[in-house]
């Protein structure tokens, strides 16, 4: 991408940990802050249009449905396809590269999304991957190193 500093899925496909994927997507926005304003309605048509449902679509399948492209983090509820870079009003009135480049999209859960934007790290703690051992579902076997 060719704005400074951007930040890219490419780059953050190498961070192997939901905590490290979470602090690189991090925005940190405020409840309430305005993003488009009365210009809202720009950003609706575009997410109702047919380019983005491809792009939306492509997103999907490359994160194999796994909130924030991590395998064991698949999502079972509401999804959201997340800009990397966040748009601003002169991208969509422009007609941006960040709108649809899959590189600057990617798939998170309701959760995450709402994390990344409003800097809730209790999202970090509920995610955290538990080891597992033999028999540890197992309620009537004791894990005996078996």
């Amino acid at each position: 991408m060719s704005q400074k500093n951007s930040k890219s899925y490419a780059e953050m496909s190498h961070l192997s940990s939901f905590e490290d994927r979470y602090n690189y997507l991090k925005v940190g926005s405020q409840v309430g802050e305005a993003t488009f304003g009365f210009d809202r309605y720009l950003n609706q048509n575009f997410y109702r249009s047919k380019e983005w449902e491809q792009a939306r679509n492509a997103v999907i399948i490359r994160d194999n449905g796994c909130d924030m492209g991590l395998k064991d983090y698949p999502i079972k509820g509401q999804y959201f396809i997340h800009h990397i870079n966040p748009l601003t009003l002169d991208d969509v009135k422009n007609n941006s590269d960040k709108l649809l480049n899959i590189d600057n999209l990617v798939l998170v859960s309701k959760q995450t999304h709402n994390a990344i934007h409003f800097g809730d790290d209790t999202i970090v703690k509920e995610k955290k991957v538990i080891e597992r051992s033999p028999f540890d579902t197992c309620p009537w076997r004791k894990n005996n190193g078996r």
